[in-house]
């Protein structure tokens, strides 16, 4: 019974080493995750904050289209 006792007790500082190193993998694991779920939030908000100013063009003014036709058909009359 004692031997037993002796080898268990050898080989906890192992076990408890295995443990500390999982538990930092399992935790690294985490805050990789966590790093890309919130990097992911961030480009979903800078989207959505350049998108009003691509969305919504102000269309041309239709006076300066009529101008330019105008203008066009002057020059197109001189030749």
């Amino acid at each position: 019974m004692t031997l037993q006792y002796l080898r268990s007790q050898q080989r906890r500082p192992v076990m408890i080493a295995i443990l500390q190193f999982v538990t930092l993998a399992i935790a690294t694991l985490l805050a990789a995750a966590a790093a890309a779920a919130v990097h992911w939030l961030l480009l979903q908000a800078t989207f959505l904050l350049m998108r009003p100013a691509t969305a919504h063009r102000i269309a041309p003014r239709t006076e300066l289209a009529r101008g330019t036709a105008a203008l066009a058909r002057a020059y197109t009359a001189h030749r």
